[in-house]
């Protein structure tokens, strides 16, 4: 059967998500997840809106409408088909944040993004109540700072939610989450794949007289990948699709987060494996073949969409200000009368940093657009930092800003490494990774590990949620499904540690992790 017949007959997979600088769709073949039939995708953006990072309903539901349409036209260009309905649909967007909505369904405050880092206090206070960390951007840790603050909204919050679970809740009007994503809500008990019921007991206990209701009832179902979580209702496909041609009735997989779709779209869900997913902020996953000994507030414990424990090290800043300083050059390009489209100057720029030292050359570079907790700040402010002797290239410049994106992910990582977690291999996945042998043999360097790309290293996350909802009504473990039906005869280009990278990006951290303390008089000064 060809694309075209499938495409009509439904017998396909749709993953949309929701990223904090795209929304993507991504249509798969259902019988073959690893090929990709038609994707589409919205640019859109955050805003800073009385102090807290959000982005509008009115941005998520034309932002997935775009997403839709866009690939919707695809469909129709490349295979002759409308696209009116799917197989399976699954919906994926950033982890954590608020969204906390009223017994009507109405949304109590503006989604509060994993971005904010108001939550200092509910954070430290819910870590010490349960012996593990609770990061700042973790979903109890928003509804816990504002019953801490009296926020007036608290006694009407009927259930709170991630981005994916919410929009999965007004496509479906099913309240649940995926367990991977429900593991940035709330800790997992990774026996149970369910909510920590004894964290649940000591939090109610905690918030005894001022929570609304019972945590449990307010908190989304929690489901693991390979369960169905409802059908499209009539009301879904118009939030979708305005025109009325996606038809309802469509079964979708579990809403999960984009570190779990990460996991999925590099096969990186079992132990001695991990993957780095690098975008506006950047995440490594590294699953877990024992518990830890210690809590480190460096690492979040989250699980794979299986529901096996997951080590993450989060850092809110990623590949944003690298960004900037190749649109900088970029700008520089197209005024002297060279205009060179986005992609190319990336190219340009990134090729450029291999001629770089190995220490860039005494350069530092930090990304910090926003907080960043790992490395204590509680604001950002991006640096580039030299002193009179270092060497100021054009090849040390770039791959500063390159070792830069990586300054804190590595320190977290460097406490795996003191835990004695092994690594065989990481995988990568984001547009940064696009211009190959660049920021994968950087990351190599940075890891001191083998660093693996593969074919959906800058779409992975569409992707991924699209396979998640291939995984439907198939009687295997993830693991297995991924293994036997789309990785089969997957290649991946493999970046192994150069001994001159490892040392040189060794002593950019040292410097890095010194510098701190220029960013932190920043913060104070700027």
């Amino acid at each position: 059967m060809n694309a075209a017949d499938k495409i009509r007959e439904g017998r396909t997979a749709l993953g949309i998500e929701l990223g904090s600088t795209r929304i993507k769709a991504c249509l798969v073949d259902a019988d073959d997840p690893a090929t990709v039939l038609a994707d589409g995708s919205h640019a859109w953006e955050n805003s800073y809106v009385d102090g807290l990072w959000t982005y509008s309903l009115d941005d998520v539901w034309s932002g997935l409408q775009a997403a839709f349409a866009d690939l919707a036209a695809s469909t129709k260009k490349r295979h002759g088909v409308v696209l009116d309905t799917v197989g399976a649909l699954g919906i994926s967007g950033m982890m954590h944040g608020y969204l906390a909505v009223d017994a009507d369904g109405g949304l109590l405050v503006p989604f509060r993004t994993w971005r904010n880092t108001n939550t200092s206090v509910a954070a430290a206070e819910l870590s010490a109540l349960f012996g593990v960390n609770i990061p700042l951007r973790w979903s109890i840790a928003h509804l816990h700072q504002a019953i801490t603050d009296g926020e007036a909204h608290v006694g009407d919050v009927d259930f709170f939610t991630t981005l994916a679970g919410y929009v999965h809740w007004k496509l479906t009007g099913r309240r649940v989450l995926g367990v991977g994503d429900a593991s940035g809500m709330f800790p997992i008990d990774s026996a149970t794949r369910d909510y920590d019921a004894s964290f649940v007991s000591r939090y109610d206990e905690l918030a005894a007289g001022r929570a609304p209701a019972p945590l449990r009832s307010l908190l989304p179902e929690v489901l693991v990948a390979g369960q169905e979580a409802g059908t499209l209702t009539t009301d879904g496909a118009a939030l979708l699709d305005p025109t009325g041609t996606l038809r309802p009735g469509i079964p979708l997989c579990p809403p999960e987060g984009d570190a779990g779709t990460g996991m999925v779209a590099t096969n990186a869900v079992a132990p001695r494996t991990g993957n780095v997913s690098a975008g506006t902020s950047i995440f490594a996953m590294v699953v877990l073949e024992r518990p830890l000994q210690h809590a480190h507030e460096e690492l979040d414990l989250v699980t794979t969409p299986a529901g096996d424990a997951v080590a993450m090290v989060h850092c809110n800043n990623g590949a944003s200000e690298l960004a900037a300083w190749v649109s900088l050059f970029g700008r520089f390009a197209a005024a002297a009368g060279s205009t060179i489209d986005a992609d190319a100057t990336f190219d340009v720029l990134f090729r450029e940093a291999l001629d770089g030292e190995p220490d860039a050359g005494g350069l530092l570079a930090y990304n910090h657009l926003a907080g960043e907790p790992i490395a204590g700040l509680t604001a950002g402010r991006p640096l580039f930092v030299r002193s009179p002797e270092s060497r100021f290239t054009l090849a040390n410049v770039m791959r500063a800003q390159l070792y830069g994106v990586f300054g804190t992910l590595a320190l977290g990582m460097r406490v795996l490494d003191a835990e004695g977690v092994a690594l065989d291999r990481m995988f990568a996945h984001g547009g940064m990774f696009r211009t190959a042998g660049v920021a994968q043999r950087f990351l190599a360097a940075a890891l001191d590990a083998p660093v693996a790309v593969g074919d959906a290293a800058a779409e992975g996350g569409a992707w991924g949620i699209a396979v998640l909802a291939a995984s439907l009504g198939r009687d295997l473990e993830l693991s297995v499904f991924l293994d036997e039906h789309v990785f089969a005869d997957a290649t991946f280009d493999i970046a192994n540690p150069d001994a001159a990278d490892v040392a040189g990006f060794a002593d950019y951290l040292e410097r890095y992790r010194a510098g701190l303390a220029i960013e932190a008089a920043a913060v104070e000064a700027l």
